[in-house]
């Protein structure tokens, strides 16, 4: 039985741990009631999201973007060049400043510190748009995505394959929230980060769900429901692409490799995407592949984020 929706009025999303079980089944719920709607919403009226991105970006710039548009808000895009988080103007009057012009701000930042220092500082909700520490609005629109796919959540297994990077940590702690097994297979040195560990197998453990963290990608696709991969080298580790790709030899999803997956398991990745490298030329044009189903998907999670934490 799926919960109902538990409001997260007012609330940060830094991480994935900020949430309940019910608060991750309320986004997913909502999401797919918007998604179905395809209808304009004056939910957000009045409402200005500002988006201050310190990386560029494609996907979580536009679906932001849109979303407070389909909401009935408004949004203001903030380049590094524009602010300076840290450099041109402490991050703590940043906060200070953007909280007396606006209702809500979306970071995309290199370090979770800065995330972290904008909540801290900040007078309204700051939700992470992506930080070197986590991805959590990319893991709520994939765990959406996998129960629009397969009808259900629980004792699924996800098997995530490269990098344990920050798409990896949310991945992770989003799925065992929602009782799905998640095993992940990376080279030694890549291996996702202790703490994100400990806090997943606490959650598995209350949702009766089953982390596996393994070294070869042929153990962790066996019999899975859902194959993910994600780049081998991220924006901001440009400088070790060759030592990347030598440690990653041998992790590359490819057509053996998902035949060992359940018959009907499907395949994503949350983009941009190197082809020839972390996953083989014409996987993603598969008929296994849901990866632009999972891009869509941005929008219809960050409305329905932007709804709990902003909305009625």
């Amino acid at each position: 039985m799926i919960p109902k929706e538990k409001m997260m009025k007012g609330s940060d999303l830094l991480s994935i741990s900020d949430l309940t079980p019910d608060e991750v089944w309320g986004i997913i719920n909502r999401a797919i009631r918007m998604k179905k709607r395809k209808a304009m919403s004056s939910i957000l009226a009045g409402k200005t999201l500002a988006l201050l991105f310190e990386k560029p970006s494609l996907r979580t710039k536009v679906s932001f973007d849109v979303a407070m548009y389909q909401l009935g808000g408004h949004s203001v895009y903030l380049s590094h060049a524009e602010v300076g988080l840290g450099s041109r103007e402490p991050i703590a009057d940043v906060a200070r400043t953007l909280s007396r012009y606006v209702d809500i701000i979306a970071a995309r930042t290199f370090a979770h510190a800065t995330v972290e220092s904008l909540a801290k500082y900040a007078t309204v909700p700051v939700i992470n748009a992506l930080s070197d520490g986590e991805h959590p609005c990319q893991a709520l629109a994939d765990i959406m995505t996998v129960y629009e796919k397969k009808g259900k959540l629980e004792g699924l297994t996800v098997a995530y394959i490269g990098d344990g990077n920050n798409v990896a940590s949310s991945l992770m702690l989003t799925c065992v929230l929602a009782g799905a097994n998640f095993r992940i297979a990376s080279p030694e040195g890549y291996e996702l980060p202790d703490k994100i560990v400990r806090l997943g197998r606490r959650f598995a453990q209350k949702n009766s769900a089953e982390i596996g963290l393994l070294k070869n990608p042929k153990e962790a696709v066996k019999g899975a429901d859902v194959v993910y991969t994600d780049v081998w080298t991220s924006m901001g580790q440009e400088s070790e692409a060759e030592k990347r790709r030598k440690a990653f030899a041998g992790y590359q999803v490819d057509a053996r490799l998902m035949k060992l997956a359940a018959k009907d398991a499907i395949f994503m990745h949350d983009l941009p995407a190197h082809h020839g490298e972390e996953v083989a030329p014409g996987i993603i044009d598969s008929k296994q592949s849901v990866v632009f189903d999972q891009a869509e998907n941005r929008l219809h999670a960050q409305k329905a984020i932007l709804a709990e934490i902003l909305g009625k």
